[in-house]
């Protein structure tokens, strides 16, 4: 900018001629006139000073603005008002376009299969720690609040495995009765005779259930265990809680439980089959007050009327809370499961 003033230099009136060509309005004197600060008053004579110098800061022409000033006069208040909303309109009518791209690039390029991979190891990870603390938080307070007492029985299965394997001549390898379905169903029936280790301890007292919602810890992929429910196990035939449990085993390892499958069961049933422990003593999950836990099936000697053999045998194991049993009743139970797998077919 060219000064109209003494040896070039700008004065107001050169800022006031340059505000006014910015903004497409017509100047009130041309440079290196006489005209002065006077002029832009008789413009608008309504404006006070403070306003009028406030308008030619932010550039703003004091005839486009409608004063609220005694007598309608333009304050400075107002013209900061207006500089605010004509910044406002200027943004929303003309936002900003987004960069443009370099020439030869387009959407972005998907990871490396390397770094996806590495992205969902990370998850995993992350959804199996989740899981671990969740159920060490879970255990701790089992393990603090309720009295566990502990009980086990070794189970001869010579009966339970022949009839098991006459049962399942003649059929699909996908129709199979597998032994494990047995154990449960014996379970089940069992827990009905000592109807004290199937509900929950709630607001210090028992409520007891009249069907078994049994819950079964399935072995996720990624690592850590899901317990899904069983709901009224006790109805089902063997064939029908096969049959659940290949379904349920399934869905929760692709995450497909319903919400039904997921609420809290009214006991829960480790099984460890061939996972290579032989004893299972287990943490009673609460509410519920009684865990059953089986370990793997193995060979070991037996006496059989007087005579040494080998048989396969089981080690069950019950975890009750003192609160609500003792152990007279859960060696009933364990008493009455021996009883049981040694007669499958009158389950």
């Amino acid at each position: 900018m060219e000064g109209s003033g003494r040896d070039g230099s700008i004065t107001r009136h050169d800022i006031e001629v340059a505000a006014a060509s910015h903004h497409g309005a017509q100047p009130l004197g041309a440079p290196g006139t006489a005209q002065s600060v006077k002029a832009v008053s008789r413009a608008h004579p309504s404006a006070s000073p403070r306003a009028r110098r406030r308008a030619t800061e932010l550039g703003i022409d004091l005839r486009a603005i409608a004063g609220t000033g005694p007598g309608g006069s333009v304050t400075s208040d107002d013209v900061e008002g207006a500089a605010c909303v004509a910044t406002t309109a200027s943004s929303v009518a003309t936002p900003q376009p987004p960069p443009r791209a370099a020439a030869g690039a387009g959407r972005p390029a998907p990871a490396p299969p390397a770094r996806r991979a590495r992205t969902a190891d990370v998850r995993t990870d992350e959804r199996k720690d989740a899981m671990q603390a969740a159920t060490a938080a879970l255990m701790a307070r089992s393990k603090r609040e309720i009295p566990h007492y502990y009980l086990e029985t070794t189970i001869d299965l010579r009966a339970m495995l022949d009839w098991v394997a006459e049962r399942n001549q003649g059929r699909a390898s996908s129709e199979r009765l597998l032994p494990a379905a047995v154990l449960l169903k014996a379970t089940v029936t069992c827990l009905l005779t000592v109807p004290d280790l199937n509900g929950f301890y709630v607001d210090d007292r028992f409520e007891p259930h009249d069907h078994v919602d049994l819950g079964v810890a399935v072995s996720l992929r990624a690592g850590g265990l899901l317990v899904a429910n069983i709901r009224g196990a006790e109805s089902l035939s063997f064939d029908d809680l096969m049959a659940r449990l290949k379904d349920i085993a399934t869905r929760a390892r692709a995450g497909r439980l319903t919400s039904s499958e997921m609420t809290v069961p009214t006991v829960t049933v480790p099984n460890l089959g061939d996972q290579g422990a032989d004893l299972v003593q287990g943490v009673i999950y609460p509410p519920q007050v009684a865990l059953v836990g089986f370990g793997r099936t193995v060979e070991r000697p037996w006496a059989v009327d007087g005579m040494l053999t080998v048989r396969p045998v089981v080690v069950a194991t019950l975890a009750g809370d003192h609160r609500v049993t003792d152990g007279h009743r859960g060696s009933r139970f364990l008493a009455a499961l021996d009883t049981a797998l040694k007669k499958p077919e009158e389950l």
